[in-house]
């Protein structure tokens, strides 16, 4: 586990925006969420920018767009593939929760692909739903957008305070009680996805 925090920790500069703002863009354009939520991502973002090794405001920059660009791809591939897709036997799996996503796009329209944007299942499947459900793309943009804003930078700070209280303990008891703390950070956000998705399944 410390070999694992001490690469994710000892990231710098480009490696952290394109491996962070990958995963975020990936999450709702090619629904790699189901495996590595962009959540995820984006907090270990905040947590190496806190540590110096990365800008926080691009960092910030990078997680907004990518969130942004990455709904707008799930939104066209639900566009031109929305029935096959949704016919797929991954998704076909999950019918009760695309149910319940349907019918808040159908009763909410662009406020829920607003609120999607803070719910892991929704993040990863309401563009390419509204993308289906023939949605006006400006009417999904400016949704999509305030979203991704909001949550952008919620999830970026969560990272970046919780990377401040490691740099905090690295001082006064040394690298490796710094070290436990931040694999406990890691820990507990793995855990909370996990509990989080299988409440979701």
């Amino acid at each position: 586990m410390n070999r694992l925090t001490d690469w994710l920790l000892g990231l710098h500069g480009l490696a952290v925006y394109g491996i962070v703002g990958l995963l975020v863009f990936a999450e709702d354009a090619l629904f790699v969420g189901f495996v590595l939520p962009g959540e995820t991502a984006a907090v270990l973002g905040g947590v190496i920018a806190a540590l110096g090794h990365a800008s926080l405001a691009i960092v910030l920059i990078v997680v907004i767009a990518g969130a942004i660009l990455g709904d707008t791809v799930g939104y066209e591939v639900g566009r031109y593939f929305g029935p096959r897709l949704l016919a797929s036997r991954f998704l076909k799996r999950r019918s009760g929760r695309l149910d319940a996503a349907r019918k808040q796009l159908a009763d909410r329209g662009g406020t829920a692909v607003f609120l999607g944007r803070f719910v892991a299942f929704f993040r990863a499947t309401m563009p390419a739903l509204a993308g289906a459900s023939g949605m006006r793309y400006l009417k999904f943009l400016s949704f999509n957008a305030a979203g991704g804003i909001i949550w952008g930078t919620a999830v970026v700070l969560v990272g970046y305070l919780a990377g401040n209280s490691y740099t905090k303990v690295e001082k006064t008891f040394g690298r490796l009680a710094a070290l436990v703390v931040a694999a406990v950070v890691v820990a507990v956000i793995v855990v909370w996805r996990v509990r989080r998705r299988r409440s979701e399944d």
